[in-house]
């Protein structure tokens, strides 16, 4: 497997979006048209954003999962994995990114992004961990991030949600990822008191770096990319 931070990436810079807090189907469709019409020479993106309640159901899905989602929507998605809820105070990445122009494997990408998590939470002295068994990261045997992609044409898009500072009581809803009475946590309850903003910068250096390239993240827009005239 690519060792994180051994690839040697075509470009200095990752491009990212800060999308702010936007709905997610209109995320995830232009994820799919982005993802559609790239060709070898589209550069690699990283989009941050925060989506309102809302909860994805992997194509792995089973209805008995969904516990009582209530009033908040479910939305039947195409990335791997089971159900996950996602909500304003979680900073949620999805890289888009050439899997095969980077030499990564799927494995290897989520190998990278769960370090890049365990990476973020060691900057602020909480000791984290990835699992064999249940791709996310874990704090004493608490989910405090979530991971879920698609590769298709070789390309990625989906990614990897953090809790930070949110209302976690949705959780309960659901069986998170597939697990009954899976705990889950966030940074706040593992006493940090950093900015969303500011821990959203350390996670894109921590990833970006993972991934090879040598600088932070280039911020490029705060909007998703324009629609090609087939999504018109």
């Amino acid at each position: 497997m690519t060792a994180p931070g051994s690839r040697q990436s075509g470009s200095p810079q990752l491009s990212w979006r800060d999308l702010g807090l936007h709905a997610y189907l209109p995320v995830w469709h232009a994820m799919q048209s982005l993802t559609d019409r790239r060709d070898a020479d589209t550069a690699d993106e990283l989009w941050q954003v925060q989506h309102p309640p809302v909860f994805t159901q992997g194509m792995n899905g089973k209805p008995e999962h969904l516990l009582a989602p209530g009033d908040i929507p479910v939305v039947a998605i195409d990335r791997g994995g089971q159900v996950t809820y996602h909500g304003p105070g979680q900073i949620v990445l999805y890289p888009l990114l050439d899997l095969r122009r980077a030499k990564l494997g799927v494995r290897d990408l989520v190998s990278i992004m769960e370090a890049s998590v365990i990476a973020t939470l060691s900057d602020y002295g909480v000791t984290a961990a990835a699992r064999a068994d249940a791709p996310g990261v874990y704090v004493d045997g608490a989910k405090v991030a979530s991971l879920g992609l698609r590769v298709r044409r070789g390309c990625s898009y989906h990614g990897l949600a953090l809790n930070v500072d949110m209302d976690l009581s949705p959780f309960q809803r659901i069986n998170p990822c597939g697990y009954a009475d899976m705990p889950v946590t966030q940074m706040r309850d593992l006493g940090v008191r950093d900015s969303l903003d500011t821990i959203a910068a350390r996670l894109r250096g921590n990833l970006a770096e993972l991934l090879g390239y040598t600088a932070a993240p280039e911020p490029i827009a705060d909007r998703l990319p324009d629609p090609s005239p087939a999504d018109d």
